[in-house]
């Protein structure tokens, strides 16, 4: 995603129900693998700290890494840890291993996918956690994903492939974000008078109580998720552990 849409977009991102509940599910995942606090997870990809905070918030000792030095000065604080460095190159010589990793919305936006989660198995501990999300359902793929700088789109087969000799077993692949599916659909139909300026402009939250609906559905959305409930939705996650 290119450095000034992170940056112009932090504000928004920070508030969206996706991303709180998507930080939520993760932060869900970790515990339910049995990673607990004060666990080290390193934040691949972080962005805009929402998983950072969430992660933070209870109580895991959690290092940031992306490629936008922007974007890593405005979440910087004295009592965080982060990194910068690019996914497409060899990670940094590790500080220390990380118990679990989260790679969220991370891969689609490289070319090689397995490559990229491959040069991450040094900085895992034996038997560390990676969670992966990335966006569903190649039918879906629209302009929304060209803003964002996505390559593609996948179904669980191609998720599955993306972890082929790479030094993690995977272990569970599901759904996530099935009520969003009609949404996404009407979006990539949808002839509009004009073509939203930047990401931004799909940030823009429908209003009141619209707002509170979304966090209401996702709350609701969260278990089904996480026991495989789900037969589709607009994001895949995956985890894996690392071999020992």
């Amino acid at each position: 995603m290119p450095e000034t849409m992170l940056v112009e977009t932090l504000a928004r991102v920070r508030k969206h129900p996706w991303w709180i509940a998507r930080a939520h599910l993760a932060l869900a995942l970790l515990k339910a693998n049995g990673i607990h606090p004060p666990a080290s997870i390193l934040d691949i990809g972080c962005g805009w700290g929402v998983n950072l905070q969430t992660l933070e918030n209870a109580g895991f000792h959690v290092t940031g890494l992306d490629i936008s030095r922007q974007i890593l000065e405005l979440i910087d604080r004295p009592d965080r840890r982060l990194i910068e460095a690019d996914l497409n190159q060899s990670p940094p010589a590790a500080r220390e291993l990380y118990s679990g990793l989260l790679l969220l919305d991370v891969i689609e936006h490289l070319d090689d996918d397995r490559g990229t989660i491959n040069r991450l198995a040094p900085l895992a501990c034996p038997g560390a956690l990676l969670i992966v999300s990335v966006p569903a359902l190649p039918e879906l793929f629209s302009e929304y994903d060209v803003i964002q700088g996505h390559r593609r789109r996948y179904l669980p087969e191609s998720l599955r492939a993306a972890f082929d000799n790479t030094g993690f077993t995977l272990e569970n692949i599901f759904w996530w974000g099935s009520w969003m599916i009609p949404i996404l659909r009407r979006m990539r139909k949808k002839k509009a008078t004009r073509q939203p300026r930047s990401y931004a402009d799909y940030l823009q939250l429908p209003p009141w109580p619209l707002p509170r609906l979304m966090r209401a559905m996702y709350a609701w959305e969260h278990n089904r998720a996480l026991s495989g409930r789900l037969s589709s939705g607009t994001s895949l996650f995956a985890v894996a552990r690392r071999l020992t």
